[in-house]
């Protein structure tokens, strides 16, 4: 069936809204936007949903979200968990709440019961719901930090995690099995409640969630002794973040928290920043102009479902503020959890420092400093949270701390995602205790150099776009694929790690063994002097993404040795 005919029907089948169907008509001498909007569906990957809002079929609405969900539903009622329920949250994105809603009706048509939150949630406390209610899986309606017009749906299982195999596999295969809308099993919210299958959940996880964050602080004494003191400026760039970061802040302590006031409240259409990503600077500029204000000591923002973190700290010095990458901040916040757990009562001796591979390699030296296991994963924090389950099911390996070079970490194991809110609160406590012995977080950064070296690292992408840009995408990773570049900018490539043929091979001697990691499209090359470049397509968007790290014995050195490794690895690829 062409794209016009699904359009068609679309726009005379009953089972369609007449809001739907007015904004077909709408669009139906525009060629183009009908063929965009039909000439696929939008996919269910491992990730879940994400795409643009409106009507058809290659666009988030109502229609899709239930098909994804009667998808899950069949899954979940093929492997007999039904009984456990799922829990769904949402955030202030534009429909999340009907999105939500819609998921939950669909779930209840098939006789699994629904946990709703009674409003926006920031995506940790998702996880930890599902693992709190005992459910069999999780969703949540969120597009992270994409611009507006976006929104997303993403899967998690019984462990708090997001799907991975064999559980994602099963549910995709499943989505894909769902053809007709019309098919698609919803009922009404009062038919949903007195069958007992639609129940809305909020103080009764908040609470819990709130004292398992309190309950990782390793240092109170620092908090109570100049919590008073510190100077916190925060924005929840319109979205999930505001009332528990404040709320853990205060509960702590921390006294002088100022909230950017034109980014409080939750607004989908993020009406302050082109995109909200705590990764970009345009995210910081009315934080940092409040911030000089009153002079504060940090600067945080949390994207709109809150599990990333983005910082600027204070240099006592000159008065300026610093911004931290995420691979900064986490190994900022890694080693005050690990070296303190250690100062105050040991480590164990099965401790794991957890990251994906394309996070720093400071991470790997802050592991081989306290004597714990380094462990990698692919890029996703999904396989961190898979990691802890296999610790807890093998009852080998302790969790200290997992991070991502993409401003996420995790400190604790109450939750199996990245948690912002958390991040926000160890850092602030870790500002506080080295507020105690006089120092900044700045100079707790300096202090981490110094001791680990000057680590570097940066993204950069190439954009292909259409079948031809496909294509492209696919031609280069084969050409790197079967010619292994012997150096990139001038630095001894060491070994090759394909991750899709499963291999690391040592360059010197041709020596082979396994990842040990399960199967991607990823290429990944070890530098000499502690460099390192990674080669993967993206998973949502038409790029070729450039990961690279340096090390180098000053941050201007490793700021040179950075930006040439980045420009030669660049015309590596684009020459592919």
């Amino acid at each position: 069936m062409g794209y016009r005919e699904v359009f068609n029907e679309w726009l005379t089948n009953p089972c369609f809204d007449e809001a739907t169907r007015a904004e077909l008509r709408g669009i139906a001498q525009d060629e183009r936007e009908v063929e965009d909007r039909f000439y696929t569906e939008l996919e269910f990957g491992t990730a879940g949903l994400r795409g643009v809002i409106g009507a058809g079929t290659n666009r988030m609405n109502i229609y899709t979200v239930r098909k994804a969900t009667q998808g899950l539903a069949n899954y979940i009622l093929k492997i007999g968990s039904q009984e456990q329920g799922v829990a769904i949250a949402y955030d202030s994105r534009r429909m999340s709440p009907e999105f939500a809603r819609e998921a939950a009706l669909c779930l209840a048509a098939n006789g699994i019961k629904a946990y709703i939150f009674e409003s926006l949630r920031p995506t940790p406390e998702l996880s930890y719901a599902v693992r709190r209610l005992g459910c069999t899986a999780g969703i949540n309606i969120t597009a992270s930090h994409n611009p507006p017009e976006y929104n997303g749906y993403k899967v998690y299982w019984a462990d708090g995690a997001q799907i991975t195999p064999p559980h994602d596999s099963g549910i995709m295969e499943e989505v894909k099995k769902v053809t007709d809308f019309g098919s698609v099993k919803t009922m009404s919210r009062e038919e949903a409640e007195k069958a007992g299958l639609y129940q809305v959940i909020g103080s009764d996880i908040d609470d819990p969630y709130i004292e398992e964050l309190k309950a990782l602080v390793l240092h109170q004494d620092a908090i109570d002794a100049v919590g008073g003191e510190l100077k916190i400026v925060y924005s929840p760039l319109h979205g999930t973040g505001n009332l528990p970061v404040r709320r853990v802040l205060k509960e702590l302590g921390f006294a002088n928290v100022y909230v950017v006031k034109e980014q409080e409240l939750p607004d989908g259409e993020f009406p302050t920043v082109s995109y909200p990503n705590p990764e970009a600077a345009e995210a910081f500029v009315l934080g940092l102009k409040l911030a000089r204000e009153v002079d504060a000591d940090l600067v945080l923002a949390t994207d709109p479902d809150a599990d990333r973190l983005g910082v600027y700290v204070k240099d006592a010095g000159t008065g300026e503020y610093h911004p931290l990458t995420g691979n900064m901040s986490g190994c900022l916040i890694g080693d005050y959890v690990i070296g303190q757990r250690k100062a105050k009562e040991g480590l164990p001796a099965d401790g794991a420092l957890i990251k994906s591979i394309v996070t720093t390699n400071m991470a790997d030296a802050i592991a081989r400093h306290y004597g714990i296991a380094l462990i990698e994963v692919l890029t996703g924090f999904k396989f961190i949270g898979q990691k802890i389950l296999e610790f807890e099911t093998s009852g080998k390996g302790t969790y200290l701390f997992g991070l991502e070079e993409s401003y996420g970490c995790l400190p604790g194991t109450y939750a199996r995602d990245k948690d912002a809110v958390a991040a926000t609160m160890v850092l602030c406590e870790a500002a506080a205790y080295y507020k105690t012995q006089g120092k900044t977080l700045w100079d707790a950064m300096l202090q981490m150099y110094e001791k680990y070296g000057y680590y570097k690292e940066d993204v950069t992408s190439i954009t292909l776009k259409g079948i031809e840009g496909l294509e492209k995408i696919q031609t280069i990773m084969e050409n790197l694929r079967s010619k292994a570049p012997a150096e990139i900018g001038g630095c001894p490539v060491l070994s090759v790690r394909d991750y899709k043929k499963g291999t690391v091979t040592t360059l010197a001697d041709g020596a082979e063994h396994p990842t040990g990691l399960p199967s991607s499209n990823v290429l990944y090359y070890d530098l000499a002097d502690d460099g390192w470049v990674c080669v993967r397509p993206s998973g949502t968007e038409p790029k070729v993404k450039l990961y690279y790290g340096v090390k180098g014995a000053s941050m201007e050195e490793a700021g040179r040795k950075a930006q040439q490794l980045g420009e030669a690895v660049s015309a590596l690829v684009e020459k592919m």
